[in-house]
């Protein structure tokens, strides 16, 4: 097979944005980013594994070990599904990741739909969009940061209703989706992974009023999206679901129209279902989400938490800089640092071919 090279290109992603908890995702504009060289070695040359390189956000966190690191674990798990046993040798990638680790903006969604593409493009599957989704639903259980990294814009999803068979192979454990590698696995190790059934997730794409962007305010600490879950009550009221599901239904339409009204976005972004109960791990977040408003900030639409947090993201037109500035002082007086930065919503993932 002939050398070829090409690029994968994953955006990060904000869950939730208000009401919408664990269905609507939004895109934006920091990007993993991972060129990958494919070259022609003899068939006759003993196997290599892939040699990673990798720069930018998480550096000292990813292990470069191809059957550590969750892009290329996620590749092998797709190429395996189709009977493809290992990489092609001798492969070279190289990672540069915008993304920051652990603060609300989907960097491990982005690392799952970037090895979903590349297991794609490795094995030259030819996937539909919908199938590359399950493959990445059966290693993300939750659909809202995987869609919207995925196919871009601001999306809603969710999980469809399965057959017992189909409900029962789509919620095998994580760790024979992704089995650990001992230091000893050979290359026929942890073979015959659970395929996902057809047809798991499903989405759409909502207008966005093209004036609007996002402020992603950063606190300098990282929160699990596992303890951010912990805290969450297993039983709400139905006045707070009610509640939540009033403004969602009005923000889906809202954010799409030109020009925005920030006195209908600023109520339809409140919540009752997750960001209450954070606020005891994020210091800071009550003050910031109730005291910028649109009335003291000109240009602001609304604020909420971006995914599990700890990122809090404004959506404005204008007066990006007061806002974020504003919300630093009110972080700096809990004893917290916070960078800063304007984002775009962009489309979803790609894959260049050199």
């Amino acid at each position: 097979m002939p050398a070829r090279s090409f690029t994968v290109k994953v955006p990060a992603t904000s869950a939730n944005i208000g009401p919408g908890f664990d269905v609507v995702g939004l895109s934006l504009s920091l990007f993993l980013t991972v060129t990958v060289t494919v070259p022609d070695v003899p068939a006759d040359t003993p196997f290599q594994p892939p040699t990673i390189a990798y720069e930018g956000e998480g550096t000292k966190e990813v292990p470069l070990d191809a059957y550590k690191n969750l892009m290329t674990r996620v590749a092998l798990y797709v190429l395996r599904c189709h009977n493809v046993i290992n990489f092609p040798s001798h492969i070279i990638m190289h990672a540069n990741n915008e993304i920051p680790f652990g603060r609300g903006l989907g960097s491990s969604g982005a690392a799952v739909i970037a090895g979903v593409l590349l297991g794609n493009e490795l094995g030259q599957l030819h996937l539909p969009t919908e199938r590359l989704l399950d493959f990445a639903l059966m290693v993300e259980r939750h659909p809202d940061n995987v869609t919207a990294a995925l196919v871009g814009g601001f999306v809603g999803s969710y999980l469809k209703e399965l057959t017992p068979a189909d409900a029962m192979a789509a919620s095998v454990p994580l760790s024979e989706v992704l089995p650990e590698y001992p230091p000893d696995a050979g290359q026929n190790w942890g073979l015959n992974p659970p395929v996902p059934p057809l047809g798991i997730g499903h989405y759409i794409r909502f207008g966005w009023s093209p004036s609007i962007k996002a402020v992603a305010i950063i606190p300098r600490f990282e929160l699990s999206t596992a303890r951010a879950r912990e805290c969450l009550p297993t039983a709400y009221t139905r006045q707070d679901l009610v509640f939540n599901l009033q403004r969602l239904a009005v923000l889906t339409t809202a954010l799409s129209q030109e020009p925005p009204d920030p006195n209908l976005i600023y109520e339809a972004m409140k919540d009752r279902v997750h960001q209450p109960y954070r606020r005891l791990l994020i210091p800071g977040l009550p003050e910031v989400t109730s005291s910028i408003t649109p009335s003291t900030h000109p240009g602001l639409l609304g604020i909420c938490l971006s995914g599990a947090g700890p990122t809090i993201l404004a959506l404005a037109t204008s007066g990006f800089e007061a806002i974020a500035e504003d919300a630093r002082k009110i972080f700096r007086s809990q004893g917290i640092e916070i960078d800063w930065k304007i984002l775009h919503i962009v489309g979803g993932s790609s894959v260049s071919r050199m």
